[in-house]
């Protein structure tokens, strides 16, 4: 708190004057409060330099690489226009797995969610469960979910389908019960009073009162689905990462920007489209 004391001379002492009256700044001086700050901001220093280590940082090798960059990048122009209707097969394709596979993680999502909120089961070994089996479809990468079933269903799109299903099933499911448990239990309360079932609890309590959420959740991963399906070709789960991956191998940059370039549009398509949905749908 600035302390205020009258003087008659502001010129006195060099000190800042407003009106008459010398305003002395207080001194600062370090406390306990000022330690476990100091010592976590030490802490994430060191945890940053570690990690430039590990991820072997090296400015010098980037300012001796943008030249080769560069060159591939003159490579690229033109763009090779000779077969867009396969670039456009590929592109939909990068589109329909992900919204097929968010089409059907919403629908089966929504019963987990409601398994895992503390607020409508009451056996808490179902909760830690449901909520252990959520983090592990979270914690596992669309990619390697890719790669195991396509050693169940072989290479292409379906194998990249089931694998994001089972993760977009864990984040939305996750999400969602999240919300489920901030809701008012007077609804819920009533309709329980009333001697509906678990169904109808959930039918006419939690559902309408879930539904914009459900909705915003569903088309903000169908966005980042379709972002993260550009790279499920690379493992050979289907998409235009697929061509991406073979212009690469061939340096066959004219083509790579053509890729490149559709990603662009479709990514920008889709996240516009979302938010227009988004403003006249919750």
């Amino acid at each position: 708190m600035n302390m205020a004391i009258p003087n008659t001379d502001p010129s006195l002492d060099g000190h800042p004057c407003r009106d008459g009256v010398r305003i002395v700044e207080p001194k600062w001086k370090p406390g306990r409060r000022h330690i476990v700050p100091f010592f976590a901001s030490v802490l994430a220093l060191i945890w940053l330099v570690v990690s430039c280590y590990f991820a072997q940082v090296d400015l010098l090798r980037l300012v001796t690489g943008l030249p080769r960059l560069g060159v591939w990048i003159a490579k690229s122009w033109p763009p090779n226009i000779n077969d867009l209707g396969w670039v456009a097969h590929r592109t939909m394709e990068t589109v329909a797995i992900a919204t097929v596979a968010t089409a059907v993680a919403t629908v089966l999502s929504f019963p987990l969610s409601i398994l895992a909120a503390r607020n409508m089961v009451e056996n808490a070994l179902v909760t830690f469960s449901v909520r252990f089996l959520l983090n592990c479809l979270r914690g596992i990468d669309t990619i390697i979910l890719a790669l195991l079933f396509i050693v169940a269903v072989g290479l292409g799109p379906f194998a990249g389908v089931l694998g994001m299903i089972l993760h977009t099933i864990g984040v939305m499911a996750k999400l969602n019960s999240e919300q489920i448990e901030t809701l008012h239990r007077g609804p819920i309360d009533a309709a329980r009073i009333t001697g509906a079932n678990g169904v109808k609890v959930v039918s006419f309590a939690v559902l309408p009162a879930t539904i914009p959420n459900l909705v915003s959740t569903s088309l903000y991963l169908w966005e980042g689905n379709v972002r993260a399906s550009t790279v499920l070709g690379i493992v050979g789960a289907g998409g235009i990462g697929m061509e991406i991956k073979s212009a690469l191998e061939l340096l066959d940059f004219q083509r790579l920007l053509t890729l490149t370039i559709a990603v662009l549009i479709m990514v920008t398509s889709i996240d516009a489209l979302s938010a227009w949905l988004r403003k006249r749908l919750v």
